[in-house]
């Protein structure tokens, strides 16, 4: 037996689609996984007089939010090792408490943990690249959340894996796995340029179009990949993968903080979609990714929040204010990234990005019901002229109290519906303890 509709009513309803149009007192009809109806409120009390009715009175209601990058089971090395360049960060530090503690357990307890912060944070879709595939997908669908399990692919060993062939071969065995669950998808993640060999970019490429599945790949994340890259190689990383075939509208390049102007165009030409981790790129000190010129060329551009272990929040939020800013700030042009468009970035953008547009990244009748309501009532957000740009500049991640996903309620007034807090909190003590340990 069907459940009855859930008609949502807040004070504005923010579809994204068009961008910037923002609708005042209309209600969101949620049936089953979809959303049924978008219609005037008092019109929507009489045609939906017997579902369940959710007043959001000093709310905004718009579309779940996509975190395109994240290392969500590293929720557990967060704060571990901070204020390092990124290759003394990964040699000396990460790799090394990875290749002792990281276990199906970890990557389970991580990613739960992770997920219960995204959840409370507005995150509904997330974007992943760790190893433990099989525990990935579990942790989402114990979370309820929409995931994207990235399966890590490296030359060298690893606690999970041989080699390139043996990371591919796992991470097409927990692809099947879990064929038919809605919620989990999977995609091949060579970890980066300067970890993988031509010859497994080749079979990646060749395996991404047999099974229709995406690749995720850090690209030109500092200038020491791309120096690495012209001494062993001769060409810049991105001139390397284009040779190769990489390139293409099934790529999501991760940061891309050095780019020029003939590697913009080259990645406009070829529909490749980019992962902005704004707030990872500061921290590592990788450098300002051009954002502004890369959508004036066309480019997808989604927002990541990379691993906590390096941002240290998985606050889609907080980043979104901070990659319009940044924006800004590169680009000398305060014109850049008006708050609609950084708000489609972390929506609709990545759900392009995912190829999963249809489904997800806005309010539209037929779509699946991912959405979340914002409390705009706060002394941090009033007084309020315009929604969309007080989500984007003033409200913070505490101010999101209802999500859903899938039509399934994950968070009720900030109070998680799937996953337990403290049983939450007590593994990531458990962790904490395990990995202080020297």
């Amino acid at each position: 037996m069907m459940p009855k509709p859930l008609c949502l009513h807040p004070r504005w309803l923010i579809p994204v689609e068009p961008r910037g149009c923002v609708l005042e007192n209309h209600a969101l009809v949620i049936e089953g996984e979809r959303i049924a109806a978008i219609l005037p409120g008092t019109e929507a009390r009489t045609k939906y007089a017997d579902a369940t009715h959710l007043k959001l009175n000093e709310h905004a209601l718009l579309p779940g939010l996509i975190n395109l990058h994240a290392h969500s089971a590293m929720s557990l090395l967060r704060g571990l090792a901070d204020d390092l360049a990124l290759m003394d960060w990964l040699s000396n530090h990460i790799w090394p408490a990875e290749g002792k503690h990281v276990s199906d357990e970890f990557v389970f307890d991580g990613t739960v943990h992770a997920m219960a912060e995204m959840i409370r944070g507005g995150t509904t879709t997330v974007n992943d690249m760790y190893f433990h595939h099989e525990a990935v997908a579990r942790a989402g669908l114990t979370a309820g959340m929409r995931t994207v399990v990235g399966c890590t692919v490296l030359e060298f060993p690893t606690g999970y894996g041989l080699n390139a062939n043996d990371y591919i071969g796992k991470a097409l065995a927990a692809r099947d796995s879990f064929t038919g669950e809605a919620l989990v998808k999977f995609s091949l993640a060579p970890h980066a340029p300067y970890t993988v060999a031509d010859e497994t970019f080749r079979k990646i490429i060749t395996l991404a179009e047999q099974l229709d599945i995406g690749i995720h790949c850090h690209i030109h994340e500092t200038t020491d990949e791309i120096e690495g890259s012209l001494k062993q190689y001769g060409v810049r990383p991105l001139e390397r993968l284009r040779n190769l075939g990489l390139l293409g509208p099934n790529l999501i390049a991760a940061h891309v903080v050095h780019a020029t102007d003939a590697e913009i165009s080259l990645l406009a030409k070829h529909g490749v979609n980019i992962a902005h981790n704004p707030a990872s790129n500061l921290k590592l000190a990788s450098g300002f990714a051009r954002i502004h010129t890369m959508q004036a060329a066309g480019i997808q551009v989604g927002i990541g929040t990379d691993g906590a272990a390096s941002n240290n929040k998985l606050d889609l939020l907080g980043d979104l204010r901070l990659a319009a800013i940044l924006a800004k700030a590169e680009s000398t042009n305060p014109e850049a990234m008006p708050a609609a468009a950084a708000l489609e970035m972390a929506t609709l953008s990545g759900a392009r990005a995912l190829g999963m547009d249809k489904q997800i990244g806005s309010l539209l009748v037929g779509k699946q019901a991912d959405i979340i309501a914002v409390n705009l009532s706060s002394i941090e957000t009033q007084p309020l002229y315009d929604p969309i740009s007080q989500l984007v500049y003033a409200a913070g991640r505490e101010q999101v109290s209802h999500v859903w996903v899938n039509g399934r309620m994950l968070m009720e007034n900030r109070e998680l519906t799937t996953l337990n807090a403290g049983q939450i909190l007590a593994r990531a003590h458990h962790w904490r303890e395990r990995i202080a340990v020297k």
